[in-house]
């Protein structure tokens, strides 16, 4: 046969119950481990960082240096080194539209020579070159 045991407790002794302020503590320890407490009831709103948005406003000064400023710039100095190397002889077309050889280049003024049965030579600054035509 079985072993049964017996526990009993005797008169004017408590079994080990838990009290109900043992069984609250249980509830809500396993509710919110943050002590009971949730942020978001309270009215408490979580605060956004300042350094995220000081971020994000870097960000979007780049941005928008990089579109506006950076871009022009670069098309400008490509546009000097192509000046810069013109000789005579190339084949040249001006932001009119008007396509002419060079004669001459001096300092800031270039001359064109657009007509080869009349002789015809106009003069330009350096800034209405669009681009050189190549010699094909």
């Amino acid at each position: 046969m079985k072993n049964m045991w017996i526990l009993a407790a005797g008169e004017g002794t408590e079994l080990d119950s838990p009290s109900t302020t043992d069984i609250q503590q249980t509830e809500n320890a396993t509710k919110d481990p943050a002590g009971g407490k949730d942020p978001l009831k309270d009215g408490d709103e979580p605060k956004p960082n300042n350094y995220t948005t000081f971020i994000i406003m870097g960000a979007m000064f780049l941005f928008i240096y990089l579109m506006m400023f950076r871009g022009p710039k670069k098309k400008q100095q490509q546009h000097s080194k192509m000046v810069q190397a013109l000789q005579k002889n190339d084949r040249v077309k001006t932001i009119g539209g008007i396509i002419g050889t060079i004669i001459d280049v001096k300092d800031d003024i270039i001359t064109l020579k657009i007509d080869e049965s009349n002789n015809t030579k106009i003069k330009i600054t350096v800034g209405a070159i669009s681009g050189k035509i190549s010699q094909e």
